[in-house]
Order: C-alpha cells, then sequence, then structure tokens
C-alpha cells in the first residue's frame, strides 16, 4: 500500500515537471525570440550609426589632415616668398647708405681704440650686423688687413637716421719708435664689397707692434 502510494506521487511529480517544462520553453522561446529580434534590431541600428559615425571620423580626419597640408604649403609658400613678396626680410646696409666716421676713443695712454660710427642715410631699415672688413693704409702705400677680435656679433639693425658702431683696438707704443705709420682705414661695412677710405685719426696713438696685433671688433648699436 505504501508502494503504491509512492509510486503515485512519484508519477504526479513527473507529468508537473513536464508540464512546467513544456510552459517555461514556450514562454522562453517566445521571449528569447522577441529579444534575439530585438537585439538584432538594435544590433543592425548601432552597427549602421556606428559605420556611419565611423566614416564621418575618417572624413574629419582626412579634412583635418588635408588642411593641415594646405596651410603647411602655404605656409612654406608664404616663408619662401614673403622676403621678396612682403619685403619682410631686413637687407644689409650699403656702402652707399651710410655716413662713416672714424674718431679716437682711446680709454687712456696705453690703451689705443678707433671707434668707427655708421649712420643710417638710406631710406629703409637695414643691418649692419657683423664684422666690418678694415684694412689699415700705410705711409708707404701698403694696405695690411686686420684680424678679428674674440667677440659674438650682436644683431644691429639701423632704421634710417640710427647709428652704429665697431672698434679698433690696439696697444699704444709711447716709445716714439713705432714702425707703423697709418694714414687711412679702408672700411667694407658687414655683408658688402664697396669699401670706403677714412683718414687716420689726428691725435691717435701709436701702434705698437705691428698691424697684426690691431683687432676689428663686431658692429653694436650706440643706445
Amino acid at each position: 500500500m505504501k508502494y503504491t502510494r509512492i509510486t503515485a506521487l512519484a508519477a504526479i511529480g513527473v507529468v508537473a515537471t513536464l508540464s512546467l517544462t513544456a510552459c517555461g520553453n514556450d514562454g522562453s522561446g517566445k521571449d528569447s525570440s522577441a529579444k534575439g529580434s530585438s537585439s538584432a534590431s538594435s544590433s543592425n541600428s548601432s552597427s549602421s550609426g556606428g559605420g556611419s559615425k565611423s566614416e564621418g571620423g575618417s572624413e574629419a580626419g582626412s579634412a583635418k589632415s588635408g588642411s593641415g597640408e594646405d596651410t603647411e604649403s602655404r605656409a612654406a609658400a608664404n616663408g619662401a616668398n614673403g622676403a621678396t613678396t612682403t619685403g619682410g626680410r631686413t637687407t644689409f646696409c650699403k656702402t652707399e647708405d651710410l655716413a662713416i666716421d672714424a674718431t679716437d676713443a682711446a680709454p687712456d695712454e696705453e690703451s689705443g681704440r678707433i671707434d668707427i660710427t655708421m649712420i643710417n642715410r638710406g631710406s629703409t631699415t637695414c643691418s649692419a650686423t657683423g664684422f666690418a672688413g678694415v684694412d689699415i693704409k700705410d705711409a708707404d702705400n701698403t694696405s695690411n688687413p686686420i684680424e678679428r677680435g674674440h667677440a659674438q656679433p650682436r644683431i644691429t639693425t639701423l632704421k634710417p637716421g640710427d647709428a652704429a658702431v665697431f672698434n679698433l683696438a690696439y696697444d699704444i707704443d709711447n716709445s716714439g719708435d713705432s714702425l707703423a705709420h697709418p694714414t687711412n682705414i679702408l672700411v667694407t661695412p658687414p655683408n658688402e664689397t664697396h669699401t670706403l677710405s677714412l683718414k687716420w685719426p689726428a691725435g691717435a696713438g701709436e701702434i705698437k707692434g705691428a698691424y697684426t696685433d690691431v683687432q676689428v671688433y663686431p658692429t653694436h648699436t650706440t643706445e
């Protein structure tokens, strides 16, 4: 009797389980199908939207890249032609536009110094940056090139009316036995080829040693 009751209960349990499983499959199938359809639709929509954004981003990147190249090309063209088309580059001062004079500027009786001043008499701004070429002419009509002193050139830009100066430096010979007898200073402004002859300043101390002991220093503004 007890065995029969257990068997009946087991059978009822199996039937109930089969019924629940069948119901579950139907519901989950419908839900799964709906969700799958919805997910597919959402996926397709996202994929389509993502593709559009990706293409748009790529086009924007290409546009930026192209724009950058165009900008660089224009900048390069302006840089190459700016000097001639806009006159932005400052040209070097020409000898013919400079009023040049030499004066004795010795600080004491031992140190000789000649100041050579250049005034821009032209109508445009120009550059006098660098070392001027200098030769000293002796009474025997020989010309002696002067070596550069150890100094770095300074940017020297002259507006019309502005002045720049450079110096000749040497030791003064107070013995009265100097072998140098300078009469003229031949000056070629920085980056020029035309030379101007100046009189050796009256009263300047005699040069000790040879002309190779005289040094020329780079230009600088007087301000």
